[in-house]
C-alpha cells in the first residue's frame, strides 16, 4: 500500500471520530475532575503533608523541570500493596507516544479536550521557543492509533489556522511517505510531491530510529532521543530510574519500580527466574504495546521463551506482581496487585492506570488517564498449564499474525467516569502519586538523554554503547540524514 500526506484543513475536528464511543456520552468521575483541576502548589503542599519525609522545594523543583527532548508521556503504573499492608503506586513503564486522549471524558465542555491541553500548552510553546527551525509546514506522524493522530492534526489545524498533514508512517515500508535531507523532514503528498516540514509531531512507536534521525533540523516531537533514553528503551529506563534515586536519596523522593535485573543475555534468563522464586517478567527492552513482555509463572511458560529467537541479544528481568498467594521474591518485600474492587463473584482483575502528562510554560501537567484490566481474574490457586499473560496482561493492543495492528480489546477498557473509575478502588493521592511517579520517570529518562549529546551537539555514540550493550540495536540507529 503506498502511503502519502493527507492533507487537513482548520473546521475538520469531529468529537464521533476522535474518542471511542463510551466516551462521549461518559461523565467525568468528580474526585478525577477535583484532581485534574488542582494548581501544581495544592499537589505539593499535599503530597508533602502525606510524606513528611520529602522535601518540598525538591518537589517543586522537579513539577517546575523544563524537558530539553521528553516533553509528553505516559506511564503506566500498578496499585499494589507489600507483604505489611503498604500501598504503593508502581512505576512499569513510561511512553514516549502514548495513547489517551480518545480514552478521556471532557474535563470541561471542550469537544476537542486533552488533544487541545496538550498541543497549545505544549506543542506549540515548544516550537515557538525553537530558533533556526526551516521553513515549512505543520505535520502530525504516525504508525498506529489514526483515532487519535487524525485528531491532533485536525486540531491543530484548528489553532494555527493553516493546513497541517497527517502522515501514516511504518519503518518497514520500503515507500514510505517521509524523508529527511540534511536534518530536514520531507513528507510526499498524493502528486508525489515533497513537501518541507518545520515542525511534527511524532506518533511512530515501531523501531522510530530506524527512520528517523537523532539529529535532525526539523522539530520533532518527542525526538528520537526520548525513545532511545528511555521512552522505547525499557533497559536504559531502568538505568535512569536508578541514576535518579541515586541522585534524589536523601530528598524522600523515590520512582517505585519492580526489582529489575538488566544486560542479560537469554541463557542467563532462567538463572535469574530461579533467583526470583520461579516468578518473573521478561521483556525485549526495545518494544512496546504490550509486545516482547514475558509473563513466567511456571517452568512451561520459561520453557516457551527459551525456545523462540528474538530480534535483540540484551533483555531485563523483572520481579513479577502477582496477589497474596503467590509473587516473586524480591530484596525488601513481595508486591501485590491490589487489583479491581471484588465483582459480585468475589473476582478481582489486575488493572493498570494509564497517566498522560505533558511539560508546559507553568511546569508539568496531566493531560489524560485511563486504565486497563486483564482478561481474566486473579486466581489464588495456580496451575503448570496456566496462561499467565490471561491474568497479568493489561494492554489493549491486539497485533495481527501479519504484523499490522488490529481493533484494541475495549471491552477492558475502565474510563475515568461516574461508573468505571469507582471499580478501580483509586483515591485522590493515588492520582497524586501516579501523576509525580510519572513526572520523575519523565525527568529521569529527560536527564539521561542530555548525556548522549555533546556540547557541539553530537550523538555521544560511545556512551550510548557503553550503556546498551546491544550491537544488532546500535546498527539500527540512524543517527544524522
Amino acid at each position: 500500500m503506498l502511503y502519502y500526506a493527507v492533507e487537513i484543513h482548520p473546521g475538520e475536528f469531529d468529537s464521533d471520530e476522535h474518542y471511542y464511543p463510551k466516551v462521549l456520552n461518559a461523565q467525568l468521575h468528580p474526585l478525577v475532575r477535583y484532581f485534574l483541576n488542582l494548581t501544581n502548589e495544592q499537589i505539593i503542599y499535599r503530597y508533602c503533608h502525606f510524606h513528611p519525609q520529602v522535601e518540598e522545594e525538591k518537589l517543586r523543583e522537579l513539577l517546575d523541570f523544563k524537558p530539553k527532548y521528553f516533553r509528553w508521556a505516559g506511564a503506566d503504573l500498578f496499585a499494589v500493596t507489600t507483604g505489611r499492608g503498604v500501598r504503593q503506586m508502581v512505576l512499569i513503564e513510561t511512553n514516549s507516544c502514548p495513547s489517551g486522549n480518545k480514552s478521556m471524558p471532557y474535563i470541561e465542555e471542550q469537544r476537542r479536550g486533552g488533544y487541545e491541553r496538550l498541543l497549545a500548552n505544549s506543542f506549540l510553546p515548544t516550537m515557538k521557543k525553537k530558533k533556526n527551525l526551516p521553513d515549512g509546514k505543520l505535520a502530525v506522524i504516525y504508525d498506529k492509533n489514526p483515532m487519535e493522530n487524525i485528531g491532533y492534526a485536525r486540531t491543530l489545524a484548528d489553532l494555527v489556522d493553516d493546513m497541517v498533514y497527517a502522515v501514516e508512517f511504518h519503518y518497514d515500508d520500503p515507500n514510505a511517505p517521509v524523508k529527511f535531507e540534511e536534518g530536514i523532514m520531507y513528507v510526499r503528498n498524493q502528486h508525489n510531491q515533497w513537501i518541507q516540514i518545520k515542525a511534527a509531531f511524532r506518533y511512530v512507536t515501531q523501531k522510530p530510529w530506524t527512520q528517523i534521525p537523532i539529529i535532525t533540523k526539523t522539530m520533532i516531537y518527542n525526538p528520537i532521543l526520548a525513545c532511545l533514553a528511555g521512552g522505547r528503551n525499557k533497559l536504559i529506563a531502568a538505568k535512569a530510574y536508578d541514576f535518579f534515586n541515586a541522585d534524589y536519596k536523601d530528598t524522600g523522593l523515590q520512582i517505585r519500580v519492580p526489582e529489575t535485573i538488566w544486560d542479560l543475555s537469554k541463557n542467563e534468563i532462567p538463572l535469574w527466574v530461579e533467583r526470583m522464586g520461579g516468578f518473573a517478567c521478561i521483556k525485549n527492552p526495545y518494544s512496546n504495546a504490550g509486545q516482547g513482555v514475558y509473563t513466567i509463572m511456571n517452568q512451561h511458560e520459561l520453557q516457551q521463551f527459551m525456545e523462540k529467537d528474538y530480534p535483540y541479544d540484551k533483555f531485563i528481568v523483572q520481579s513479577l506482581i502477582g496477589n497474596s498467594q503467590w509473587s516473586s521474591n524480591m530484596k525488601l518485600s513481595r508486591l501485590y496487585h491490589i487489583g479491581t474492587v471484588p465483582n459480585l463473584k468475589h473476582e478481582f482483575f489486575a488493572a493498570d492506570l494509564r497517566m498522560m502528562v505533558c511539560s508546559s510554560p507553568e511546569g508539568f501537567r496531566p493531560i489524560a488517564m485511563y486504565a486497563r484490566r486483564a482478561r481474566k481474574h486473579l486466581s489464588n490457586e495456580i496451575a503448570d498449564t496456566i496462561d499467565s499473560w490471561e491474568m497479568l496482561g493489561t494492554n489493549l493492543s491486539v497485533r495481527n499474525p501479519d504484523g499490522t495492528w488490529g481493533e484494541p480489546d475495549v471491552n477492558r477498557l475502565l474510563l475515568m467516569d461516574r461508573r468505571e473509575f469507582n471499580r478501580l478502588g483509586l483515591g485522590l493521592d493515588d492520582l497524586i502519586e501516579s501523576f509525580i511517579q510519572t513526572v520523575m520517570g519523565v525527568i529521569a529518562i529527560d536527564k539521561i538523554a542530555r548525556k548522549f549529546i555533546s556540547k557541539k551537539g553530537e550523538f555521544k555514540k560511545n556512551l550510548f554503547q557503553s550503556l546498551v550493550p546491544d550491537k544488532k540495536l546500535f546498527d539500527e540507529i540512524l543517527i544524522s540524514k
